[in-house]
């Protein structure tokens, strides 16, 4: 049995909403060019009722007013717009009569295809006084004429609520929010591109001033963080296994969502190491210590897809392709994995490093996969060959062998890498590993670094420091912009760059 049914709508009832909608607020051109184009008219008002009890009572304003915008037929505008000239000489108001026969198009479209009933009109409007039994013929009354134009709007004029659009609009934001499916409440909301409100581009700046503290139970403690891209999540993996999503403006689990709220968190068996969010938000990945990868929907928290054996080890950190069809893993295992999210399986994968792989980044273009070791080296591949095009080693003092953190695509680009190991300088370099830019804490004890991460538009670099301290390096003139203690570091710290900048300072 179908557990729902679709519900079809015919393009012309959503051109109607469209056009009741530009008839409400006065946009008279626009409805005009749309009922031109479309060929479909508002033959509709929020009440037929108080339009036939216009028509009976002689309020021609209000019926002329409510008519305009719909497509009647000639026989009825005829009929309706003589009875508004013959009442507007029984007022003696020859000339607005005169006017009416010379200008409104329903007269005008009479006088050609009914010459003589238009002149009958113009002679009535000649005359110096206004005789009924002239005006109405075989004993018609005014009152009788008003009731067949009456049932004759009745017949074509449909009875719509006020305000359809705003309506629908209304309901289905609240069931996506019943569903989970909206940004928390008191965020702006975009309702043509369905998320969270876009904020005006500014210019980037430094993080000026740390977020709120989230705290965790005493037995748990999160191992990774991320934001989506659009800002309406920040997702938190733990070492018991749970996935929460948290409101970073005030530092509290969101309990708008109705999978949290009933305590039905997203979860994996053991550790989560790694988060990685879609490119358009919709989707996250989730690795675990066990070596599965999880794919899920935060809006509902609903598991659209399970890699039970994504690694032999534990998934260290996850980057979904720019077209979010699939997402590259790295592992305790060494190697680095694409796995494809339509198939369910693995597809690629790349061997070269020796040791634990931290992270992994696609470039712009999706040609390449970049990946960092705790080996000490940086390796480039091509994502559809699984070859790798390079490998080098960033700078190390004294010759030791320094983990390296992270090596991610500056944004939009596809040749330039932030690389970052555990010493005082994080390198802007080329896929080869020339350095291009150094960015330097300055101090020579407390001060190697982390983690690091690049700002959405490319023009600033985050790393926090063994001091607690987040360094934010204009990346344009390659120095120190700003210095802000961010916060006393945990002693267990999480496993790749992003997750510890984001914990250590909330959102950029």
């Amino acid at each position: 049995q179908p557990t729902h049914m679709s519900i079809e709508v015919e393009a012309s009832d959503v051109v109607r909403v469209v056009l009741q909608f530009l008839s409400e607020n006065k946009l008279n051109a626009s409805l005009a060019a749309l009922q031109k184009e479309s060929g479909i008219s508002l033959n509709a008002t929020d009440s037929v009722d108080r339009l036939t009890a216009d028509v009976l009572a002689g309020r021609w304003d209000a019926v002329l007013t409510a008519v305009a915008p719909m497509s009647l037929p000639r026989g009825l505008l005829s009929e309706l717009y003589e009875q508004v000239v013959v009442e507007l000489l029984e007022l003696r108001e020859p000339d607005t009569a005169r006017q009416m026969l010379r200008g409104a198009a329903p007269l005008l479209a009479m006088k050609a295809h009914e010459p003589k009933r238009h002149a009958r009109l113009e002679a009535l409007a000649a005359r110096p006084y206004f005789e009924a039994r002239d005006a109405y013929d075989g004993g018609v009354t005014r009152e009788s004429r008003r009731s067949s134009i009456a049932e004759g709007l009745r017949a074509e004029v449909a009875a719509v609520p006020p305000a359809r659009l705003l309506t629908l609009l209304g309901h289905a934001l609240k069931w996506q929010r019943q569903q989970g499916m909206l940004p928390p409440e008191g965020t702006k909301f975009d309702v043509l591109a369905g998320g969270a409100a876009r904020r005006l581009v500014e210019r980037e700046a430094y993080v000026s001033v740390a977020g709120p503290v989230i705290k965790f139970g005493k037995k748990s403690h999160a191992e990774c963080a991320a934001f989506s891209p659009d800002g309406a999540f920040l997702v938190s993996g733990s070492i018991d296994g749970f996935l929460e999503v948290w409101d970073f403006e005030r530092g509290k689990l969101r309990l708008d969502l109705p999978y949290q709220e009933s305590d039905q968190l997203m979860m994996h068996d053991a550790a989560v190491l790694s988060l990685g969010f879609s490119r358009d938000s919709e989707l996250l990945a989730s690795g675990s210590q066990d070596g599965v990868l999880k794919v899920w929907r935060p809006r509902t928290g609903q598991c659209v897809r399970r890699f039970p054996k994504a690694h032999a080890g534990g998934v260290t950190c996850v980057a979904f392709a720019r077209d979010g069809l699939s997402v590259a893993t790295g592992s305790f295992d060494a190697l680095v994995r694409v796995h494809g999210l339509k198939s369910g399986k693995s597809l690629k994968e790349m061997r070269g490093h020796t040791s634990y792989v931290n992270g992994v980044d696609w470039s712009a273009d999706g040609s390449r996969l970049a990946s960092a070791s705790s080996d000490g080296s940086v390796r480039v591949w091509d994502a559809k060959s699984c070859d790798c095009l390079h490998s080098f080693r960033p700078p190390a003092p004294t010759g030791a062998e320094l983990a390296v953190n992270s090596a991610t695509f500056l944004p939009n680009s596809s040749d330039a890498l932030l690389v970052c190991n555990r010493s005082a300088e994080a390198f802007v370099t080329s896929l080869s590993g020339d350095i291009t830019t150094r960015l330097a804490s300055g101090k020579r004890e407390g001060g190697d670094f982390i983690a690091s991460m690049v700002t959405a538009q490319g023009g600033w670099v985050h790393a926090v420091a063994e001091d607690g301290f987040l360094y934010s390096f204009d990346l344009g003139k390659g120095e120190l912009g700003h210095l802000l203690k961010a916060r006393e570091l945990p002693e267990k710290q999480p496993r790749t760059s992003r997750d510890l900048v984001e914990r250590a300072t909330g959102p950029a």
